[in-house]
């Protein structure tokens, strides 16, 4: 088992997710965040807003795991129809302590991409994560290859 070294910096980013993490339970997600109109979210070819959507996601962090949820492979599908995004993703564990603040994170990131209307995330739990489902990339920066 490799053992991956201690990072301040890193720790300090963790620190930061799980206090957004906590603050989140208060906060509402607004009807309609991200474009301001349907002009707007037709202006945005799918496949553009599909890749700022996944960079939107490898902004949110597993608050265990110092890698992004998009290359720790918790992101099953992202589906878009007119600039609504629903996304199906897992967690590490049925028992995640943050499974319920979680998706609001997800969305919050999510409609900050202009074009983006709304989103919704969906917890599936199959197919089952594993650590299979990790980004070669992701291994490679836990020394995990």
């Amino acid at each position: 088992m490799k053992r991956v070294n201690f990072d301040p910096d890193l720790e300090l980013k963790k620190a930061r997710i799980m206090e957004e993490f906590n603050q989140s339970e208060n906060r509402e997600l607004p009807a309609r965040a991200g474009a301001a109109d349907q002009e707007m979210v037709a202006d945005v070819p799918e496949s553009d807003l599909k890749e700022q959507i996944i960079d939107a996601l490898r902004t949110v962090y597993d608050p265990e795991i110092p890698v992004n949820i998009y290359d720790l492979g918790l992101i099953y599908d992202v589906r878009i129809d007119n600039g609504f995004v629903e996304i199906d993703m897992t967690l590490t564990a049925p028992g995640c302590p943050v499974a319920h603040t979680f998706p609001g994170i997800v969305e919050r990131s999510v409609c900050l991409v202009p074009g983006v209307a709304a989103a919704t995330v969906e917890i599936v739990w199959d197919p089952p994560w594993t650590p299979e489902l990790i980004s070669e990339a992701a291994r490679l920066e836990l020394g995990l290859i």
